[in-house]
């Protein structure tokens, strides 16, 4: 089975060899079918520290690393 992959952006790297990515995606109401945006947060590990805030990347899911750290930073999305 593939590995999910997301895109979003950093909003965090103030910890050490962790990152907050924030994914937006966009949803439709089920009887209304307006548009609207929603997000979710994720700790991603970053080994090297290489990635700053403000930085648009792609995690991958991963084994647990930690106890809320289920990602991981494979690359800067274009």
């Amino acid at each position: 089975m593939p590995k999910r992959t997301l895109t979003g952006l950093i909003i965090s790297d103030k910890m050490d060899k962790t990152v907050v990515v924030r994914v937006e995606s966009i949803k439709e109401h089920p009887l209304y079918r307006r548009k609207y945006k929603s997000h979710q947060k994720y700790k991603a590990h970053d080994e090297t520290n290489q990635y700053k805030q403000g930085e648009k990347v792609i995690i991958e899911e991963s084994m647990p690393l930690s106890h809320d750290k289920r990602w991981k930073v494979i690359g800067k999305a274009a």
